[in-house]
């Protein structure tokens, strides 16, 4: 005896259910991954305070990071690439966030050990957040460039979402502002992890490779 055969109309209706249930996902991720961190009030003008040194004969770019945060990998991979597309025209700062009460080996992730490896790129460590708190930053992976003046010409990301590379909005207005094809100041979404509530962050992600960016709050 054959087992009964399940309706034509059953099988349709589970196909869709299917495709509704996938289309849900991927909607969820790219909404996710579209998702900007939180704006930052970036200084107009080089702050006095800051221990980075402003180069007086072309522009200083900052980047302001979070250690364990995944979305972060793509903001330094894109600085490379622009670091190979602008050469001799800026010079790199990476800043990596460490809060107090953490020992220093707590930044010694794959992170700083790939902006380390970027010719020409300067890694540091930002203790307690100082660097941070003067250049306004709020989301990991904050890339800012001032020019020789301490004039602020670019604020903001320059992935084009959160964990991806490639073309982005903010790699190309740096490209060009440093050629001289336009006049800043420039803005652009920045994606990835809180710089403000740090605590919450290593509690939550310990800097797994595979782990999903945690938004400012």
């Amino acid at each position: 005896m054959q087992p009964p055969r399940a309706s034509p109309f059953l099988v349709f209706a589970c196909g869709v259910l299917w495709l509704l249930i996938v289309g849900a996902g991927m909607a969820g991720l790219w909404a996710y991954a579209r998702s900007p961190g939180a704006e930052g009030s970036a200084p107009r003008a080089w702050p006095a305070a800051s221990s980075v040194h402003l180069e007086s004969d072309r522009a200083t770019l900052i980047m302001l990071v979070h250690p364990h945060c995944p979305c972060t990998r793509a903001s330094i991979h894109e600085l490379d690439r622009l670091m190979a597309r602008t050469q001799g025209l800026f010079v790199a700062h990476v800043l990596f966030l460490l809060p107090d009460g953490v020992e220093d080996d707590w930044t010694q992730t794959d992170l700083w050990r790939t902006a380390a490896a970027i010719p020409g790129v300067n890694v540091a460590i930002d203790a307690n957040g100082r660097e941070s708190a003067l250049f306004g930053a709020a989301t990991s992976g904050l890339t800012l460039v001032y020019d020789a003046s301490g004039r602020l010409l670019f604020e903001g990301g320059i992935t084009p979402a959160r964990g991806h590379e490639g073309d982005s909005p903010g790699a190309e207005a740096i490209a060009s502002l440093l050629r001289g094809e336009t006049a800043g100041p420039n803005h652009a979404p920045v994606f990835g992890c809180s710089l403000r509530n740090p605590g919450r962050a290593i509690t939550a992600r310990p800097g797994s490779r595979n782990g999903r960016c945690r938004p400012p709050p």
